[in-house]
């Protein structure tokens, strides 16, 4: 298996994150989760898989991420590097890409991942590169969530044969990929001109969505002719992969999870 050199996608939407706030602390990204900085579980993660070789983090306060010594020693050691994020997840990633920071095979997570595995990780790159696809974006069946954490409230993309929610992983495997990073930038700036986004992927297109009428791989080959590249996903056999920490339910679940598997405050 080839590596993927890695990008977390830790800066903040906008300067008040009333969450994090109410937790001591100016990013979700550096919410602590049983002693340790979500950010800095996600970066140990990323470096003990053996998948990943370089790492950045999209960071848009140097502050934060100088506020964790262990992420400001791997940064002196050159063991990790620092992006200075955008005004959102889509334009951080899009300038990651263009300028090639870390090449043309990046692997990109998020820093509210607080339960990401070095497992979770080699078994989403390796499916990624069996995929053959130049964009593979990491999704859990419904039913593989439910069985697990049947309380836990995710949202799902519903298709003709199954419910699926995002794990925030996402493989550019190619240059073509960048063409999937200019489309999340516009699909962004169409939030309040949701027409535009339809005119994009054809009326019959979305149609057949609303309705169900397509399975999840016809809806990714749609995509993919619309956006101009190979888009495929990889179904993931682990519910932990979905659950990111959004609210006080999921700190709370991510909790007692880390908990069950005998974690303790450190």
């Amino acid at each position: 298996m080839s590596e993927f050199n890695a990008l977390v996608l830790a800066g903040r939407r906008g300067t008040e994150n009333p969450f994090a706030e109410v937790q001591g602390e100016t990013h979700r990204a550096l919410l602590d989760v049983v002693g340790v900085p979500m950010l800095l579980r996600v970066v140990r993660a990323l470096r003990a898989a053996a998948s990943v070789d370089r790492i950045a983090v999209s960071i848009d306060d140097p502050r934060a991420f100088e506020a964790v010594a262990e992420l400001r020693e791997l940064e002196a050691r050159g063991e990790i590097a620092r992006h200075a994020s955008l005004l959102s997840p889509s334009r951080s990633v899009h300038d990651a890409l263009s300028n090639r920071m870390l090449g043309d095979r990046v692997l990109v997570t998020t820093a509210d991942h607080a339960l990401l595995t070095p497992m979770i990780i080699d078994h989403f790159a390796g499916c990624a590169d069996q995929s053959e696809a130049d964009l593979a974006v990491g999704v859990v069946a419904e039913s593989v969530i439910r069985a697990s954490y049947p309380s836990s409230t995710r949202t799902y993309l519903r298709f003709r044969d199954a419910g699926y929610s995002g794990a925030n992983l996402f493989a550019f495997r190619s240059r073509e990929a960048l063409r999937a990073a200019e489309f999340w930038v516009k699909a962004e700036s169409f939030r309040k001109q949701p027409w535009r986004l339809a005119s994009a992927f054809g009326p019959m297109t979305l149609l057949l969505f609303a309705l169900r009428r397509l399975s999840f791989e016809e809806a990714l080959e749609r995509a993919s002719r619309a956006i101009g590249c190979r888009i495929r996903a990889v179904p993931l056999p682990f519910a932990e992969a979905a659950i990111d920490v959004d609210r006080p339910a999921d700190l709370a679940l991510v909790s007692e999870i880390l908990a069950a598997r005998g974690e303790t405050a450190k």
